[in-house]
C-alpha cells in the first residue's frame, strides 16, 4: 500500500503506481522505462488528512485497469500507420538493418492507402482480406511498369509487416491463417551461357564487376563493399563488408545480412589481374544504379534478352550444378540459405577437397577468358560431358569422391533487392 508523505506546506501527499511509459534520453541517446503515478494530496495536516489522500490511492490502485489491458486498450486508439511507426522504434532498437528498416518506411508511405488511417481496434478479418484484395490491384510505382498492379510477391512482403504490426498492437483476436494472399508465380528467366556473358563484358568497364557476380557468386552489395585495404589477404578475397544504398545514399555495413554470407574465397589469377589493374582502395568504386543500368544496357546494345544483376548469381549456381560441385561446398560458396539447402554449414570442409572444388571452378571459367592457355579441346564448344571429362583428366586424383554428390536443385533467390 502506498505510503502518504507530509510536503512543506503541511498537506500530505501519497503517490500511486500508474503506469510505465518507453521514453528516450537524450543525455543517454537510449530508451529506457519509467514509471508513471498519479499524485493525492490532502490539505489536513491532521493524521485523517493522510489516512484520507492514502485512502483515495488506495482506491485508485484498486480499481485501475491492469497495465497490459491499459496498454491493449490504448494501443486500440492508435491507426494502422501509426502502429507501423511504434513497431519500427521497436525494431530500431533491436539493430535492424537499415535496408530492412526503410522498406518499412516504404510500405508505410505507399501500401494499404485506404488502411493506414483506419484504428487498430476497427479492423477485424474481413476488412483485412477485403484491404488486401484492394492491394493487389494497386498500380505500381515503377516507371517501367506503369499501369500494371504491384507484383504478388510485393504483396506478401507488404503483409509481412502489417501481420506482426497487428498480432503486437492489435485487440481484436484475428485468425491470421484465413486470410488468402495471392500466389507468387515463380519468375522464370533463360540464363544465358556462361561463355556468352564472359565475352561480353571481356575489356569493358564492368568486367571486374561482373566476373564478381558471375565467378564467384558475390551479390551487387558484396561488389560494391570489396576493397583492397580489408577484404585482400593474400590469395583469397573475404566479404568483411557491403554498401547498401538507404534514401539513395551508400551506406557501408560491416556485415552481410546473413552470416553465410560472410564467406572467403580464393582469387582466380585471371580477376586478381583486374583487380590490380584497380586504382585505389575500392574495387568497383562505381554506385549501384549505374552498374545495373550499364549492364543492362550492354546485353540491349549486343542484342540479348537482359537477365538482371542478381541474375548472374543464379548463373553461378548453373554453373556449379553442371560441374556436379556438391551440395556442402557449392552453397558454402554462393553463401545461400535456403529451405532446399542446408541452412547452415555445420562442419568444417576439407582444405584439400575446398581448393579441388575452387580448382575446378576457376578451370572452368579460365578456359573461357583465356582459351589460348587451354588445350586444343577446349577451344571447341564442348558439350557437358566433354567438360566434366576434360575437367577429369586435370584432375584425376579425388575427382570421384569430390563430386560423387550431384546437385539435386536449383539455387533459390535470397530474401530482398537493394543489396
Amino acid at each position: 500500500m502506498a505510503t502518504a508523505k507530509k510536503l512543506p506546506s503541511g498537506s500530505w501527499r501519497c503517490l500511486a503506481y500508474s503506469h510505465t511509459e518507453r521514453i528516450y534520453d537524450e543525455k543517454t541517446k537510449k530508451w529506457k522505462n519509467k514509471r508513471i503515478y498519479e499524485s493525492f494530496t490532502d490539505d489536513d495536516p491532521s493524521p485523517a488528512g493522510r489516512k484520507r489522500a492514502e485512502l483515495a490511492a488506495a482506491q485508485f490502485q484498486a480499481t485501475k485497469t491492469p497495465d497490459r489491458i491499459r496498454k491493449r486498450q490504448d494501443y486500440g486508439k492508435l491507426t494502422l500507420s501509426q502502429a507501423i511507426d511504434k513497431y519500427i522504434e521497436s525494431r530500431e532498437n533491436l539493430n535492424r538493418s537499415p535496408t530492412t528498416l526503410q522498406d518499412y518506411r516504404c510500405i508505410q508511405k505507399n501500401a494499404f492507402p485506404d488502411l493506414m488511417d483506419t484504428p487498430i481496434k476497427d479492423i477485424d478479418i474481413t476488412i483485412l482480406q477485403e484491404a488486401l484484395s484492394a492491394e493487389a490491384r494497386r498500380p505500381t510505382n515503377s516507371p517501367a511498369k506503369k499501369g500494371k498492379p504491384i507484383s504478388a510477391k510485393r504483396v506478401r512482403n507488404e503483409w509481412g509487416l502489417i501481420r506482426p504490426v497487428l498480432h503486437k498492437y492489435g485487440v481484436n483476436k484475428i485468425d491470421f491463417e484465413q486470410i488468402e494472399l495471392p500466389t507468387v508465380t515463380p519468375r522464370l528467366v533463360e540464363l544465358p551461357p556462361a561463355k556468352t556473358v564472359l565475352n561480353l563484358i571481356k575489356g569493358t568497364d564492368i568486367e571486374l564487376p561482373v566476373l564478381l557476380a558471375t565467378w564467384l557468386s558475390f551479390s551487387m552489395s558484396e561488389v560494391r563493399g570489396l576493397t583492397k585495404s580489408k577484404s585482400i589477404s593474400g590469395n583469397y578475397i573475404t566479404i568483411h563488408e557491403v554498401i547498401v544504398d538507404i534514401n539513395n545514399k551508400p551506406v557501408r555495413k560491416e556485415l552481410a545480412k546473413n552470416p553465410t554470407r560472410n564467406r572467403r574465397l580464393q582469387i582466380p589469377p585471371y580477376i586478381q589481374n583486374l583487380i590490380d589493374q584497380v586504382d585505389g582502395d575500392v574495387l568497383v568504386p562505381m554506385s549501384g544504379r549505374a552498374l545495373y543500368h550499364r549492364w543492362i544496357k550492354l546485353q540491349h546494345d549486343n542484342g540479348l534478352s537482359p537477365i538482371t544483376f542478381h541474375d548472374l548469381r543464379h548463373l553461378n549456381a548453373s554453373v556449379m550444378a553442371l560441374l556436379r560441385i556438391p551440395d556442402k561446398y557449392a552453397q558454402e560458396r554462393g553463401g545461400w540459405k535456403t529451405d532446399q539447402v542446408m541452412k547452415k554449414v555445420y562442419t568444417q570442409t576439407f582444405p584439400d577437397e575446398r581448393v579441388r572444388v575452387d580448382n575446378t571452378i576457376d578451370n572452368y571459367f579460365e578456359s573461357i577468358v583465356n582459351p589460348e592457355k587451354s588445350s586444343p579441346s577446349d577451344k571447341e564448344n564442348l558439350s557437358p560431358e566433354e567438360l566434366i571429362k576434360l575437367l577429369k583428366e586435370r584432375n584425376p586424383d579425388g575427382w570421384y569422391k569430390v563430386l560423387e554428390n550431384a546437385m539435386q536443385h536449383e539455387m533459390q533467390h535470397d530474401t530482398k533487392k537493394a543489396r
